[in-house]
């Protein structure tokens, strides 16, 4: 049945909110702001209120109003800075997924929310509210929100694709937005150990290769080497779209003409970057956003050929175990899509999965290694060994599918720091990862 959209204000909206409530925010650059700010200054007569959120941009004014965690519990499915800052002080919680997955959890497993709130941009002519560049699950909330809650914002881009939007016959309020720019996501600076790993990389991606790109230093230097090699007709296929993906657009490497799925397009389900970041994706016909589950599910991805998956990590056991997300019991970020798109980068014809990780790290003054016997007590495994594809640091890459454990260790132990590599070999034997004896 339709809804009949009213526009009210942001304190009307925010009234709304009672005891004991889920609400949900959305995504990244498309969580609420004006309805935020009004939540907070309510929030003396509430308690129990739970808000479920990914990726959040901006600090958030009921956590900010709230330190002592009597009003609010905060929910992510994937860690930025500012939320595992919270998680640190005990103000947020994380809730573990496959990204992929999660507009399936909204219909089967999560609590639906009794409010859905999120920016979007103002209603276009056929009556649409544009999420933006954060499609990931919307529609699934929107199916399943009790409320629907528009925060209509004139900064936000529009774009185009499958499932980018919320028709006014869907929403029961709009409430009026901040003229602001999006949040920002500066690009991390690229080192010389990136520059390395990125070079071992970008001379394994061959012409038509279909990309996913994930965030940080090493992909932007492997998109930066790419851009200025002779490497051509490029695809994307990613999770989220990046400043150094328009980068390897505007060098002419990108066309997508050898893609099985949407040739031609650049395909992702949100973009976090700077400015020119967003003003390339706003009513951008060659970029197609699409709901989490087409992006990041493995059967869609292999059926793109020479899909090549390029992510971080940060400890990798001489077994292949790679540990992604936490630092021991701290969380760091979240599974995300990694895994979906390693398993996905290897059953496409000719695909390749490359987990990047530098072979050092500092850590209260002590050089450390990333490349480990066992992982520290309490890191959570993000991919596991039997998923592993290649390994590189700048010190070489390695490919462990088909490899035994004695190969995999002595392997891992080759691309780790050369200071480091004595004591790796000498606890391997002692832990019989390699049997005395191995060749």
């Amino acid at each position: 049945m339709a809804r009949k959209a009213q526009r009210i204000s942001v304190e009307d909206a925010a009234a709304m909110v009672r005891p004991g409530m889920w609400l949900d925010y959305g995504a990244s650059i498309g969580q609420p702001d004006a309805f935020d700010q009004a939540l907070a200054k309510r929030l003396g007569p509430l308690t129990d209120v739970r808000i479920r959120s990914v990726l959040t941009t901006r600090p958030r004014a009921v956590l900010e109003a709230d330190p002592d965690v009597r009003h609010v519990h905060w929910f992510s499915t994937h860690f930025s800075g500012y939320d595992r800052r919270k998680h640190d002080a005990g103000l947020a919680h994380y809730l573990p997924v496959n990204l992929g997955e999660v507009p399936d959890y909204y219909r089967r497993f999560i609590e639906p929310p009794d409010i859905v709130v999120f920016k979007a941009a103002p209603m276009d002519a056929e009556g649409f509210f544009n999420f933006g560049p954060s499609t990931i699950w919307m529609r699934a909330l929107v199916e399943m929100g009790k409320v629907i809650i528009v925060e209509e914002t004139p900064t936000m881009p529009y774009v185009y694709g499958t499932g980018t939007g919320v028709h006014v016959s869907e929403v029961d309020y709009i409430i009026p937005g901040f003229d602001l720019p999006m949040a920002e996501l500066p690009k991390s600076p690229v080192t010389e150990v990136d520059k390395a790993v990125a070079r071992l990389i970008a001379a394994e991606v061959e012409d038509g290769s279909c990309l996913q790109i994930g965030i940080g230093g090493m992909p932007n230097a492997v998109c930066s080497l790419l851009a200025e090699s002779p490497v051509s007709d490029l695809g994307i296929h990613t999770e989220m779209m990046t400043d150094g993906i328009v980068d390897l657009y505007r060098a002419g490497r990108i066309t997508g003409s050898k893609k099985q799925l949407n040739p031609g397009k650049m395909v992702c389900t949100f973009a976090l970057g700077m400015q020119y970041l967003y003003d390339f994706l706003d009513r951008n016909p060659e970029v197609e956003f699409h709901p989490v589950d087409y992006t990041n599910l493995p059967h869609i991805i292999m059926q793109n050929d020479r899909v090549v998956s390029i992510n971080n990590t940060t400890q990798v056991d001489l077994q292949g175990q790679a540990a992604s997300e936490s630092d021991g019991f701290r969380h760091i970020s979240g599974t995300g899509g990694q895994l979906q798109f390693v398993r996905g980068a290897y059953a496409s014809k000719g695909g390749k999965s490359f987990m990047c990780v530098a072979s050092t790290y500092e850590k209260k003054g002590e050089r450390r290694s990333r490349i480990v016997t066992a992982l520290t007590r309490g890191n959570v495994v993000t991919t596991p060994r039997t998923d592993m594809m290649y390994v590189v640091t700048e010190y070489g890459m390695v490919n462990l599918k088909g490899r035994s454990i004695a190969e995999r260790a002595k392997l891992l132990i080759s691309i780790a720091h050369p200071d480091f590599r004595e004591e790796l070999e000498r606890d391997a034997y002692d832990h019989r990862l390699i049997p005395h004896g191995f060749f």
